[in-house]
């Protein structure tokens, strides 16, 4: 290898490695936002005293551990994992268009809780394992579908449509003839933090983490999968184990986002394409950047959701699809250029 080359490489890694910083950086300040922002404003000296000097006395305190802390755990967790899944099923499924909220699975996980909740409301504390297994039902049953009608990225993305909207259906279903399900209908549907206990947020966060610890670990098989699945067989790769191992593994963080937020969607959209965008398609940094961006962007959307129509509180879910919408339509539009559905 010569001396440009190396050099290059050099100065790429380095670049990389100042983009995840500053990343980290604007998640660090946005974790103080959202802590310190709200009906109830904490100063920096409040979390002085709340966290040095364990101060757990009076209002600022209650709300700090109570609300604020937990919200904001959820929030950073649930977004990183959106993020990874999304950036997962892109590269796996070989399409720019593929989130889980818009291939189904997000309803899958949704429609798996609603179903433990509404008829076995005894295992309603397993959330993450009945969000896992829906969203991974759902996904298989999407890359079956397409898999039978050619595997086209056009097939890939109507088929997730249609069993979105099927499970969709099947949870408004449960809901209206259990009304009782204890799950708070608004908030699960359009997705929010507000709910969020910090018991929640420890039960969901191991299933997080072994999700991102296991994309991360196997950032090397991504990137031969984004090859296409030919390079990837004559380089040695076993494309349909490790195909399926990306899926479960994009199914685990969505399922597990979903049991702390609910029906929360275009992270999984957004956030990978930004990411590519600064960083490329090496999943090495993809893959930790998407997550620090990804918790990033909840957190900015849930502080917006909060302080926009003070003194009443929106669903996040709603300044997400305001973001988002837009965004998937300027997506369709560029990408259908560069015939992203063939």
């Amino acid at each position: 290898m010569n001396t440009f080359a190396k050099s290059y490489i050099h100065n790429s890694s380095r670049a990389k490695a100042l983009i995840l910083c500053a990343a980290v950086i604007a998640l660090t300040v946005l974790l103080f936002v959202s802590i310190c922002v709200g009906a109830v404003k904490i100063t920096l000296s409040d979390l002085w005293n709340i966290i040095v000097k364990r101060n757990k006395e009076g209002s600022a305190g209650q709300i700090f551990y109570f609300v604020r802390l937990p919200r904001t755990f959820a929030a950073v967790l649930a977004g990183a994992a959106l993020a990874c899944s999304g950036t997962i099923l892109q590269t796996v499924l070989g399409n720019p268009m593929c989130s889980p909220s818009v291939i189904g699975v997000n309803a899958g996980a949704g429609l798996s809780m609603i179903i433990v909740a509404a008829f076995f409301p005894a295992a309603a504390g397993f959330a993450p394992v009945s969000a896992f297994l829906g969203a991974l039902a759902s996904v298989t049953v999407v890359y079956w579908i397409a898999q039978k009608s050619g595997a086209s990225k056009l097939a890939i993305v109507l088929s997730g449509i249609a069993v979105s909207s099927l499970f969709s259906a099947l949870t408004d279903t449960i809901i209206t003839i259990v009304p009782d399900v204890k799950i708070s209908r608004i908030d699960f549907l359009i997705g929010s933090f507000s709910g969020v206990t910090m018991s929640n947020v420890l039960f969901a966060m191991p299933y997080i983490l072994a999700g991102l610890f296991l994309a991360m670990l196997f950032h090397v098989d991504i990137n031969l999968l984004a090859l296409g699945g030919e390079t990837a067989s004559s380089l040695g790769l076993r494309v349909k184990v490790m195909r399926g191992l990306f899926l479960a593994i994009a199914a685990l963080l969505a399922g597990s986002a979903i049991s702390l937020a609910g029906l929360i969607g275009f992270v999984g959209l957004i956030i990978p394409h930004i990411a590519k965008w600064l960083i490329g398609y090496d999943h090495k940094y993809l893959l930790p950047l998407s997550a620090v961006l990804g918790g990033a962007f909840c957190l900015f959307c849930d502080v917006l959701a909060r302080t926009l129509f003070a003194p009443f509180e929106a669903p996040v879910g709603i300044i997400m699809s305001l973001i988002g919408s837009p965004f998937f339509i300027w997506l369709v539009l560029t990408q259908r250029r560069r015939r992203v559905f063939d």
